[in-house]
């Protein structure tokens, strides 16, 4: 599934061609977000889960700690801690059972499904489907037998409440037992049925310390391409817009190798100010000669605590 290609003293793991209860309040909108899920951190460390891929989309391991820069606020700081995080899983299975994903759930459910086999013993799982409505099909559980057996019965009908889905997909996932926390989001469509705005997800996505992964269907998406594209950015996560859903699983392969291939980077601010202020976080490579044009991709920020 996974080949490893040895570079000197890096390798990068390349892939071939190949991510029922309401969670709504009695006001018809997701409950507000539980304090516990707002991603701060203290002054004496923080935490930045990043992932390092090639043009190739093969994702680097190997690197060293000098051969990363890392901005608080534009300010370089010195980073005092540095490891691979090969650690288990807490994720939301998003999965969009709208009208128009009729002739796409049987494709779609089998990545899904062969996203779940390649987790370990110790990740765990949570469904999320969707319409016009938000369900919770399967709450958080280690066994993916149960998200498989859910997945099974979806289907297709109705609108699309994207937005309110993946409010309802960050609030649940603050219940996650394990530190590296993801939702990956199957979709074919814009969002055109939810409560909650865009503006309200990007706020609530700040918060949080969960990794967002979009697939989206190419054509039915038109400028919801961009808003995607923005919050997963915002995470650390990736957006993908394949031309079908029809078989998704290079791209839910390509999610759970970088899940399973990501370096820790760990510093103290130079400033630190317990204001609770937003800090942007940028991470930049000095990458070792004889490697082509890297990308790197980690959370824009955190908030600061409050005294």
């Amino acid at each position: 599934m996974t080949e490893v290609i040895a570079r000197t003293k890096f390798c990068m793991a390349a892939f071939p061609l190949l991510l029922s209860t309401s969670l709504f309040s009695a006001d018809g909108k997701p409950g507000a977000a539980p304090r516990s899920a707002i991603f701060r951190t203290n002054v004496e460390t923080v935490l930045i889960r990043t992932a390092v891929t090639d043009p190739l989309n093969r994702y680097v391991v190997g690197l060293e700690k000098e051969h990363f820069k890392l901005f608080d606020n534009k300010v370089e700081q010195t980073i005092t801690h540095f490891s691979t995080d090969h650690s288990p899983l807490s994720v939301g299975i998003i999965f969009d059972r709208s009208g128009s994903m009729s002739e796409k759930l049987v494709g779609a459910k089998n990545s899904v499904v062969r996203f779940l086999e390649q987790g370990t013993p110790e990740d765990e799982y949570f469904l999320l489907t969707f319409n016009d409505q938000v369900t919770l099909a399967q709450d958080l559980t280690p066994k993916n037998d149960n998200i498989r057996n859910q997945i099974s019965f979806l289907q297709a009908k109705g609108r699309t409440a994207l937005y309110d889905v993946i409010y309802a997909g960050l609030q649940k996932i603050t219940e996650g037992r394990n530190d590296k926390k993801a939702l990956i989001v199957i979709t074919d469509g814009e969002d055109n049925s939810s409560r909650y705005t865009f503006s309200d997800v990007k706020d609530f996505a700040r918060e949080s310390d969960a990794q967002i992964y979009i697939i989206g269907e190419r054509g039915d998406l038109g400028y919801g391409r961009a808003i995607i594209s923005e919050l997963v950015a915002l995470t650390g996560g990736r957006a993908f817009f394949p031309d079908s859903l029809k078989s998704l699983d290079y791209y839910c392969d390509l999610i759970h190798t970088e899940l399973r291939n990501q370096y820790v980077l760990g510093y103290t601010p130079s400033n630190a100010a317990r204001d609770g202020k937003w800090h942007k976080v940028k991470v930049r490579l000095n990458p070792p000669e004889g490697l082509p044009k890297l990308n790197v991709r980690s959370r824009e920020g955190y908030f600061a605590s409050k005294r």
